[in-house]
């Protein structure tokens, strides 16, 4: 990453909130072209790195009353049904984008579970426990921050569930 690139991503409140609680993490900054790939897979592509370690952030409603973040693989389906259920509640939806935006102080594809606006509650895939590092949006396109899972669990206060779809389910 250049310097003026780092300079410009050092602002976002994902990155400032990691710092501001001394987590270590690694900024990982790419050229975002909008295109046919999901942002979570054009940042696979473009970082060489395996979709299973970078994590979106799904805003979602559980119950039709609060918001959760749900973290899942960027290459995996969220379960709704298991994610209401880590979170308490017996029904989740996707929450639509600017409630999504207005809750989290974040834009579409620039969307992080850190240093949200309004801090939600999280819950994250199991998968998680089993990769060295992971990737979450750092609050711009084009910006992912590695870190290590468990002060991603810890600086979210998150819960861990096993919240996607079997391979191949529709």
């Amino acid at each position: 990453m250049s310097a003026k690139r780092a300079k410009a991503t050092a602002g976002t409140p994902a990155v400032r909130f990691l710092e501001a609680r001394r987590f270590a993490h690694t900024l990982h900054a790419y050229d975002f072209e909008p295109g046919e790939l999901g942002i979570g897979e054009q940042a696979a592509a473009a970082l060489g790195i395996a979709p299973a370690r970078i994590f979106k952030t799904l805003i979602t409603v559980i119950d039709e009353a609060r918001l959760v973040s749900a973290l899942v693989p960027v290459h995996r389906t969220a379960d709704l049904k298991a994610l209401a259920a880590a979170a308490g509640g017996k029904r989740a939806a996707l929450a639509d984008l600017r409630q999504a935006e207005r809750a989290t102080g974040y834009v579409k594809g620039g969307i992080s579970p850190l240093g949200q606006r309004q801090h939600l509650p999280a819950v994250v895939d199991a998968s998680v426990r089993t990769l060295p590092t992971v990737l979450v949006n750092g609050g711009r396109r084009g910006l992912q921050i590695a870190l290590a899972p468990d002060d991603l669990i810890g600086a979210l206060d998150a819960r861990v569930a096993d919240i996607v779809r079997p391979a191949g389910a529709i």
